[in-house]
Protein backbone atom coordinates (compact mmCIF):
# COMPACT_ATOMS: atom_id res chain seq x y z
CA UNK A 1 0.00 0.00 0.00
CA UNK A 2 1.72 3.21 -1.15
CA UNK A 3 2.31 6.27 0.99
CA UNK A 4 1.59 9.86 -0.02
CA UNK A 5 2.55 10.89 -3.54
CA UNK A 6 5.46 13.26 -4.09
CA UNK A 7 6.46 15.61 -6.89
CA UNK A 8 8.23 12.66 -8.54
CA UNK A 9 5.20 10.35 -8.45
CA UNK A 10 4.03 9.31 -11.90
CA UNK A 11 0.44 8.54 -12.87
CA UNK A 12 -0.32 7.07 -16.28
CA UNK A 13 -3.70 6.77 -18.00
CA UNK A 14 -5.00 3.27 -18.67
CA UNK A 15 -6.29 3.54 -22.22
CA UNK A 16 -9.72 2.04 -22.95
CA UNK A 17 -10.23 1.01 -19.31
CA UNK A 18 -13.70 -0.34 -18.48
CA UNK A 19 -15.51 -2.89 -20.63
CA UNK A 20 -19.29 -3.23 -20.56
CA UNK A 21 -21.51 -5.60 -22.56
CA UNK A 22 -23.33 -4.68 -25.74
CA UNK A 23 -26.69 -3.11 -24.90
CA UNK A 24 -25.47 -1.28 -21.80
CA UNK A 25 -24.38 2.34 -22.06
CA UNK A 26 -23.31 5.02 -19.58
CA UNK A 27 -24.45 8.09 -21.52
CA UNK A 28 -22.89 10.09 -18.65
CA UNK A 29 -20.84 8.35 -15.96
CA UNK A 30 -21.45 10.68 -13.04
CA UNK A 31 -19.56 9.04 -10.17
CA UNK A 32 -17.23 6.15 -9.33
CA UNK A 33 -16.60 4.56 -5.93
CA UNK A 34 -14.18 1.77 -5.04
CA UNK A 35 -14.75 -1.09 -2.62
CA UNK A 36 -11.27 -2.46 -1.99
CA UNK A 37 -12.48 -5.43 0.06
CA UNK A 38 -14.43 -6.86 -2.87
CA UNK A 39 -12.33 -5.46 -5.72
CA UNK A 40 -15.33 -3.59 -7.11
CA UNK A 41 -15.72 -0.22 -8.81
CA UNK A 42 -19.28 1.14 -8.72
CA UNK A 43 -20.07 3.42 -11.67
CA UNK A 44 -23.24 5.47 -11.13
CA UNK A 45 -24.43 6.70 -14.52
CA UNK A 46 -27.33 8.13 -16.53
CA UNK A 47 -27.54 5.33 -19.06
CA UNK A 48 -29.92 2.39 -19.19
CA UNK A 49 -28.36 0.55 -16.22
CA UNK A 50 -27.84 3.23 -13.54
CA UNK A 51 -25.32 1.18 -11.59
CA UNK A 52 -22.64 -0.70 -13.47
CA UNK A 53 -20.18 -2.69 -11.37
CA UNK A 54 -16.69 -3.45 -12.68
CA UNK A 55 -13.65 -4.99 -11.07
CA UNK A 56 -10.44 -2.98 -10.87
CA UNK A 57 -9.19 -4.60 -14.06
CA UNK A 58 -12.18 -2.97 -15.78
CA UNK A 59 -14.11 -6.19 -16.34
CA UNK A 60 -17.91 -6.18 -16.09
CA UNK A 61 -19.36 -7.79 -12.93
CA UNK A 62 -23.05 -6.85 -12.87
CA UNK A 63 -25.52 -3.98 -13.18
CA UNK A 64 -28.75 -2.87 -11.54
CA UNK A 65 -31.04 0.06 -10.79
CA UNK A 66 -33.20 0.20 -13.91
CA UNK A 67 -36.22 2.40 -13.20
CA UNK A 68 -35.09 3.27 -9.66
CA UNK A 69 -33.20 6.52 -10.27
CA UNK A 70 -34.13 9.76 -12.01
CA UNK A 71 -30.74 11.47 -12.35
CA UNK A 72 -27.81 9.69 -10.75
CA UNK A 73 -25.23 12.04 -9.31
CA UNK A 74 -22.97 10.65 -6.55
CA UNK A 75 -21.95 7.29 -5.05
CA UNK A 76 -19.98 6.55 -1.88
CA UNK A 77 -19.04 3.17 -0.36
CA UNK A 78 -19.16 2.87 3.44
CA UNK A 79 -16.79 0.66 5.50
CA UNK A 80 -19.31 -2.22 5.45
CA UNK A 81 -19.57 -2.14 1.65
CA UNK A 82 -22.97 -0.45 1.51
CA UNK A 83 -23.59 2.42 -0.89
CA UNK A 84 -24.87 5.98 -0.49
CA UNK A 85 -26.45 7.20 -3.73
CA UNK A 86 -27.30 10.85 -4.42
CA UNK A 87 -30.08 11.33 -6.99
CA UNK A 88 -30.24 15.05 -7.56
CA UNK A 89 -33.54 15.25 -9.48
CA UNK A 90 -35.24 12.81 -7.10
CA UNK A 91 -33.96 14.99 -4.23
CA UNK A 92 -32.97 11.90 -2.26
CA UNK A 93 -30.07 10.06 -0.71
CA UNK A 94 -30.51 6.28 -0.74
CA UNK A 95 -28.46 3.85 1.30
CA UNK A 96 -28.38 0.44 -0.37
CA UNK A 97 -26.56 -2.83 0.04
CA UNK A 98 -23.97 -3.70 -2.65
CA UNK A 99 -26.73 -5.20 -4.82
CA UNK A 100 -29.02 -2.18 -4.82
CA UNK A 101 -31.48 -3.23 -2.12
CA UNK A 102 -32.56 -0.06 -0.32
CA UNK A 103 -31.78 0.18 3.40
CA UNK A 104 -33.19 3.68 3.86
CA UNK A 105 -34.10 6.77 1.87
CA UNK A 106 -33.59 10.36 3.03
CA UNK A 107 -35.57 13.18 1.47
CA UNK A 108 -38.98 13.06 -0.15
CA UNK A 109 -38.74 11.33 -3.54
CA UNK A 110 -39.49 13.75 -6.35
CA UNK A 111 -40.18 16.68 -4.01
CA UNK A 112 -37.48 19.30 -3.44
CA UNK A 113 -37.23 21.32 -0.27
CA UNK A 114 -37.80 25.06 -0.84
CA UNK A 115 -35.10 26.53 -3.06
CA UNK A 116 -32.06 27.83 -1.14
CA UNK A 117 -33.81 27.63 2.24
CA UNK A 118 -31.62 24.85 3.66
CA UNK A 119 -34.04 21.93 3.97
CA UNK A 120 -33.32 18.33 3.00
CA UNK A 121 -32.90 18.23 0.02
CA UNK A 122 -32.86 20.39 -3.10
CA UNK A 123 -30.77 18.52 -5.68
CA UNK A 124 -28.18 16.86 -3.40
CA UNK A 125 -24.88 15.87 -4.93
CA UNK A 126 -22.64 13.61 -2.80
CA UNK A 127 -21.96 11.91 0.57
CA UNK A 128 -18.85 11.59 2.75
CA UNK A 129 -18.68 9.21 5.74
CA UNK A 130 -16.79 9.72 9.00
CA UNK A 131 -14.86 6.46 9.58
CA UNK A 132 -14.95 6.38 13.39
CA UNK A 133 -18.66 7.08 13.90
CA UNK A 134 -20.49 6.29 10.66
CA UNK A 135 -21.89 9.83 10.70
CA UNK A 136 -22.19 11.14 7.16
CA UNK A 137 -22.30 14.47 5.39
CA UNK A 138 -24.37 15.45 2.34
CA UNK A 139 -23.46 18.24 -0.06
CA UNK A 140 -26.70 19.95 -1.12
CA UNK A 141 -26.49 21.02 -3.89
CA UNK A 142 -27.80 22.60 -7.08
CA UNK A 143 -30.82 24.12 -5.35
CA UNK A 144 -29.35 24.60 -1.89
CA UNK A 145 -26.16 25.90 -0.27
CA UNK A 146 -25.70 23.51 2.63
CA UNK A 147 -23.82 20.65 4.16
CA UNK A 148 -26.11 18.36 6.16
CA UNK A 149 -24.79 16.03 8.86
CA UNK A 150 -26.57 12.77 9.80
CA UNK A 151 -25.81 9.96 12.20
CA UNK A 152 -25.22 6.43 10.93
CA UNK A 153 -28.94 5.65 11.14
CA UNK A 154 -29.89 8.59 8.95
CA UNK A 155 -31.06 10.92 11.74
CA UNK A 156 -30.37 14.59 11.04
CA UNK A 157 -27.84 16.19 13.38
CA UNK A 158 -27.21 19.66 11.94
CA UNK A 159 -26.74 21.70 8.76
CA UNK A 160 -24.57 24.66 7.86
CA UNK A 161 -23.92 27.02 4.98
CA UNK A 162 -25.77 29.68 3.01
CA UNK A 163 -25.47 31.27 -0.45
CA UNK A 164 -22.51 33.60 -0.83
CA UNK A 165 -18.79 33.92 -1.34
CA UNK A 166 -17.46 34.29 2.20
CA UNK A 167 -16.12 31.59 4.52
CA UNK A 168 -18.83 29.03 5.20
CA UNK A 169 -20.92 30.27 2.28
CA UNK A 170 -21.40 28.25 -0.89
CA UNK A 171 -22.09 28.52 -4.59
CA UNK A 172 -22.99 24.98 -5.68
CA UNK A 173 -21.54 22.57 -3.13
CA UNK A 174 -20.81 19.71 -5.53
CA UNK A 175 -18.70 17.00 -3.88
CA UNK A 176 -17.05 16.32 -0.55
CA UNK A 177 -14.73 13.96 1.30
CA UNK A 178 -13.26 13.40 4.74
CA UNK A 179 -9.77 14.58 5.63
CA UNK A 180 -8.77 11.89 8.10
CA UNK A 181 -11.46 11.49 10.74
CA UNK A 182 -12.00 15.05 11.92
CA UNK A 183 -12.38 17.36 8.90
CA UNK A 184 -14.64 17.65 5.87
CA UNK A 185 -13.44 19.11 2.55
CA UNK A 186 -16.09 20.47 0.17
CA UNK A 187 -15.86 21.38 -3.52
CA UNK A 188 -17.50 24.82 -3.52
CA UNK A 189 -17.56 24.63 -7.29
CA UNK A 190 -18.73 28.00 -8.54
CA UNK A 191 -16.70 29.81 -5.91
CA UNK A 192 -13.59 28.16 -7.40
CA UNK A 193 -12.42 26.78 -4.07
CA UNK A 194 -12.38 23.86 -1.67
CA UNK A 195 -13.52 24.76 1.83
CA UNK A 196 -12.49 22.79 4.91
CA UNK A 197 -14.59 22.38 8.07
CA UNK A 198 -14.51 20.47 11.31
CA UNK A 199 -17.14 17.75 11.58
CA UNK A 200 -19.14 20.22 13.70
CA UNK A 201 -19.25 22.73 10.84
CA UNK A 202 -16.59 25.16 12.01
CA UNK A 203 -14.70 26.84 9.17
CA UNK A 204 -11.00 25.90 8.98
CA UNK A 205 -9.51 26.91 5.62
CA UNK A 206 -10.06 27.37 1.88
CA UNK A 207 -7.95 26.51 -1.16
CA UNK A 208 -8.30 27.91 -4.67
CA UNK A 209 -8.83 25.68 -7.74
CA UNK A 210 -10.38 26.10 -11.19
CA UNK A 211 -14.01 25.00 -10.68
CA UNK A 212 -13.22 22.07 -8.35
CA UNK A 213 -15.88 19.51 -9.10
CA UNK A 214 -14.77 16.32 -7.32
CA UNK A 215 -12.53 15.47 -4.39
CA UNK A 216 -11.35 12.13 -3.01
CA UNK A 217 -9.04 11.00 -0.24
CA UNK A 218 -6.15 8.58 -0.62
CA UNK A 219 -6.38 5.18 1.04
CA UNK A 220 -4.32 3.69 3.86
CA UNK A 221 -0.93 5.40 4.17
CA UNK A 222 -1.75 7.79 1.32
CA UNK A 223 -2.82 10.91 3.19
CA UNK A 224 -3.12 13.05 0.07
CA UNK A 225 -6.30 14.47 -1.40
CA UNK A 226 -7.21 14.39 -5.10
CA UNK A 227 -9.12 17.30 -6.65
CA UNK A 228 -10.62 17.15 -10.16
CA UNK A 229 -11.11 20.46 -11.93
CA UNK A 230 -13.89 21.11 -14.44
CA UNK A 231 -13.07 22.83 -17.70
CA UNK A 232 -13.56 26.49 -18.61
CA UNK A 233 -16.92 28.04 -19.56
CA UNK A 234 -17.87 28.17 -23.27
CA UNK A 235 -16.52 31.69 -23.65
CA UNK A 236 -13.03 30.29 -22.94
CA UNK A 237 -13.46 26.90 -24.59
CA UNK A 238 -10.17 25.31 -25.71
CA UNK A 239 -8.02 27.74 -23.72
CA UNK A 240 -5.36 25.41 -22.23
CA UNK A 241 -4.55 25.25 -18.55
CA UNK A 242 -7.99 26.22 -17.26
CA UNK A 243 -9.00 23.12 -15.36
CA UNK A 244 -9.21 19.58 -16.75
CA UNK A 245 -6.55 18.32 -14.36
CA UNK A 246 -6.55 16.08 -11.31
CA UNK A 247 -4.44 17.87 -8.72
CA UNK A 248 -2.86 15.93 -5.85
CA UNK A 249 -2.54 17.99 -2.67
CA UNK A 250 -1.44 17.39 0.89
CA UNK A 251 -3.78 17.91 3.84
CA UNK A 252 -2.76 21.56 4.10
CA UNK A 253 -3.84 22.23 0.51
CA UNK A 254 -0.35 22.38 -1.00
CA UNK A 255 -0.01 20.97 -4.51
CA UNK A 256 2.15 17.84 -4.70
CA UNK A 257 1.68 16.93 -8.36
CA UNK A 258 -1.00 16.84 -11.04
CA UNK A 259 -1.99 14.79 -14.05
CA UNK A 260 -4.01 15.32 -17.21
CA UNK A 261 -3.24 17.32 -20.33
CA UNK A 262 -5.22 20.41 -19.29
CA UNK A 263 -7.15 20.33 -22.56
CA UNK A 264 -10.53 18.85 -23.37
CA UNK A 265 -10.66 15.69 -25.46
CA UNK A 266 -11.04 11.94 -25.54
CA UNK A 267 -7.34 11.12 -25.68
CA UNK A 268 -6.06 8.84 -22.90
CA UNK A 269 -4.34 11.74 -21.10
CA UNK A 270 -7.21 14.20 -21.52
CA UNK A 271 -10.49 14.80 -19.71
CA UNK A 272 -13.83 15.73 -21.19
CA UNK A 273 -15.84 16.70 -18.11
CA UNK A 274 -14.67 15.25 -14.76
CA UNK A 275 -17.58 14.87 -12.35
CA UNK A 276 -16.94 12.15 -9.72
CA UNK A 277 -13.80 10.42 -8.49
CA UNK A 278 -12.35 7.83 -6.11
CA UNK A 279 -9.04 6.12 -5.31
CA UNK A 280 -8.04 2.57 -4.45
CA UNK A 281 -5.53 1.02 -2.06
CA UNK A 282 -2.85 0.79 -4.77
CA UNK A 283 -2.94 4.55 -5.33
CA UNK A 284 -4.87 4.40 -8.59
CA UNK A 285 -7.51 7.02 -9.42
CA UNK A 286 -10.90 6.49 -11.11
CA UNK A 287 -12.69 9.43 -12.73
CA UNK A 288 -16.28 9.48 -14.02
CA UNK A 289 -17.15 12.17 -16.57
CA UNK A 290 -20.37 13.74 -17.83
CA UNK A 291 -18.97 13.74 -21.34
CA UNK A 292 -22.24 13.29 -23.23
CA UNK A 293 -23.75 16.37 -21.61
CA UNK A 294 -20.61 18.28 -22.54
CA UNK A 295 -20.61 17.14 -26.17
CA UNK A 296 -24.37 17.59 -26.63
CA UNK A 297 -25.51 20.09 -23.96
CA UNK A 298 -29.19 19.87 -24.91
CA UNK A 299 -29.16 16.11 -24.45
CA UNK A 300 -31.68 15.64 -27.23
CA UNK A 301 -29.78 13.08 -29.30
CA UNK A 302 -27.57 10.14 -28.51
CA UNK A 303 -25.42 9.38 -31.52
CA UNK A 304 -22.52 7.67 -29.75
CA UNK A 305 -20.99 6.98 -26.35
CA UNK A 306 -18.18 9.47 -25.66
CA UNK A 307 -15.37 8.49 -23.31
CA UNK A 308 -16.76 8.98 -19.81
CA UNK A 309 -14.76 6.68 -17.50
CA UNK A 310 -11.04 6.85 -16.79
CA UNK A 311 -8.47 5.03 -14.71
CA UNK A 312 -5.07 6.54 -13.97
CA UNK A 313 -2.52 4.13 -12.54
CA UNK A 314 0.11 5.12 -10.02
CA UNK A 315 3.18 3.58 -11.62
CA UNK A 316 6.02 5.05 -9.54
CA UNK A 317 6.78 7.17 -6.52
Amino acid sequence: MPGPASSSTVYEPVALWGRIPHGIYFKDATAAAVDDDRDRVYVFNRGNHPMVVLNKAGEYVESWGQGDYIRPHGVTVDPEGNLFLADDLDHTIKKTDPYGNVIFTLGTPGEPSPWQEGGTFNRPTHVAIQPSTGDFFVSDGYGNSRIHKFDAGGNHIKSWGEPGTGPGQFSLPHNLTMIGDDKVALCDRENFRVQVFTTSGEYVDQWHFHRPIAIAAGRGQDTNLYVAEAGPPPVQKDVPGLGLYVIVIDRDGNEVTRFGAGTQGEGPDQFMAPHGMDTDAEGNVYIAEVSFTTVIPTGDTFDREPVSLRKWERVSG
